[in-house]
């Protein structure tokens, strides 16, 4: 899903094209970043350390803790509780809380997983779907369902979040010229063809099993459910969503994954598994037990996933996706040693405010970029070496094509956009933003200024390129043609 930026059709031209993120994770057909923690039920934001509680939650939050009392989960002595929270539902501490202390553990007979799914009635139907189809229309179903063993759990879950999928086409419109629009239309794209299959194949022949008709808004719903909500990278396990622990919130004050959860054994002699969700800080009785969900996601990506930004500018990043043409003259020759190189005939380039380019970004460039009197890099003689030559300006004439390319797909880029930085920045002073239009502004404002950022980066490329030292100059240093000044040397001779 993700477009191509860049595409070299010949040595001198590139041609430019529209942008997005990298594809989406988790449920994409292409290699997937990983799902982790998730926005929680009645969320609109990240919240601060410590965020205070806000009162008691809704009656059926109230009914679904009783349950899992009775389940002999928790206990009147557990360190944790539902609790509303400035940003909605929580779960509040009960006592002083330590660093790395354990403070709820869930058995694996609550799980919502492709197990939950096969121990059911739709178990064999579902058996060759992908997980998260197979577990999406695994709770369509127990939704539909007033007997649901999983009743109290589905009673709590939201009916949407603040994730772009569920946006307007009117709240859409705030993120245009962003990456993430084109992200969050490909992401709807990608659903929607996924349940035309599944009603095609699954649903429909099988309607003595879904009784109730399922809509794409139900798919929909499921989809955000998972994306939000699904603990993923857990050991055995694809994806699984996991009550009551869910209930956790975020918070951009806590900088570590490590410790937050972990799936152990029940016991020496047990077979079952314990999802143990820790708190990483100390917590105070009262304060809210907060975790960080991703450190690696940026303001687009938790917003797609979560429905929220946050205000730390390493959140804000921009993807450029490079790409070796096909038409290209030396397209096998660039191809194998991209890929020799870790890297292919599609790159993604991941920028984020504030940081240095990524180290192979440049080296790619020139590789895409190589063409007239520098081919000659591309013969197989150079083939074990050619990567260290493109750490280092190999041309005026490569250098300076890299770099007026890069400034002017920046600068159409920044065209795309309806507002300025400026705008957005005064909004957001203003504030009083509506939660989305908030995400919107976040978001637009950040790729903004990281396409400002690059442009600056290759604006002062250019003004040194009478300045650098090419392929050839440190050749014939090499060779002990040209002193370091970059004179000519003469040999006498008797």
């Amino acid at each position: 899903m993700a477009a191509t930026l860049f595409n070299l059709s010949s040595p001198s031209t590139f041609l430019h094209s529209s942008t997005s993120l990298k594809p989406f994770s988790s449920f994409s057909p292409k290699p997937a970043l990983s799902i982790h923690f998730t926005k929680k039920p009645f969320s609109v934001s990240p919240t601060s350390l410590h965020s205070p509680p806000t009162g008691d939650p809704p009656p059926e939050v109230q009914t679904f803790w009783q349950w899992f009392q009775d389940q002999r989960v928790v206990s009147p002595k557990s360190p944790v509780r539902p609790g509303m929270v400035p940003e909605g539902l929580g779960l509040i501490a009960k006592k002083d809380i330590s660093r790395n202390e354990v403070v709820l553990e869930i058995p694996n007979r609550f799980w919502v997983n492709q197990d939950a799914v096969a121990a059911s009635e739709i178990g064999t139907v579902c058996s060759g779907l992908k997980p998260w189809v197979a577990v999406a229309l695994f709770l369509i179903r127990e939704k539909f369902r007033e007997d649901s063993q999983w009743r109290l759990y589905l009673d709590i879950l939201p009916e949407s979040t603040d994730s772009t999928v569920f946006w307007s086409e009117e709240e859409l419109a705030e993120l245009q010229g962003t990456q993430l629009l084109s992200t969050t239309m490909g992401v709807k794209e990608y659903v929607r063809n996924e349940f035309l299959k599944v009603e095609e194949e699954i649903i429909l022949p099988n309607k003595q099993l879904f009784p109730t008709s399922i809509t794409l808004d139900d798919f929909f719903w499921a989809f955000g459910i998972l994306r939000s909500r699904a603990f993923s990278r857990l050991r055995g396990q694809n994806l699984v969503l996991i009550p009551l622990a869910d209930l956790i919130n975020h918070s951009p004050s806590i900088t570590t994954e490590d410790y937050a959860w972990e799936i152990k054994g029940a016991g020496l002699f047990s077979r079952d598994l314990l999802f143990s969700l820790r708190s990483p800080v100390s917590v105070k009785a009262g304060q809210q037990v907060l975790i960080q969900y991703d450190l690696d996601k940026s303001n687009a990506e938790l917003a797609l996933d979560y429905g929220f930004v946050e205000s730390k500018s390493e959140r804000n990043a921009y993807t450029f996706t490079l790409e070796i043409s096909e038409s290209d003259p030396f397209y096998g020759d660039k191809l194998d040693i991209a890929e020799t190189n870790g890297l292919g005939e599609t790159a993604y380039f991941d920028i984020v405010l504030g940081r240095p380019l990524p180290p192979a970004l440049i080296p790619y460039l020139r590789l895409v970029a190589l063409g007239g009197t520098d081919a000659f890099l591309l013969e197989s003689i150079f083939r074990n070496t050619i990567w260290g030559h493109l750490d280092l300006p190999v041309s005026r004439a490569n250098e300076e094509l890299i770099c007026r390319v890069v400034r002017d797909a920046c600068k159409s880029a920044l065209s795309g956009y309806h507002t300025t930085i400026e705008e957005d920045e005064k909004l957001m002073e203003e504030g009083n933003l509506d939660p989305r239009l908030k995400i919107a502004v976040g978001v637009r404002a950040g790729e903004k200024k990281v396409l400002q950022q690059i442009d600056e980066i290759f604006k002062g490329r250019e003004s040194e390129l009478d300045l650098l030292e090419y392929y050839q100059e440190r050749r014939l240093k090499d060779l002990g043609l040209v002193g370091e000044q970059g004179e000519l040397i003469f040999w006498e001779t008797n």
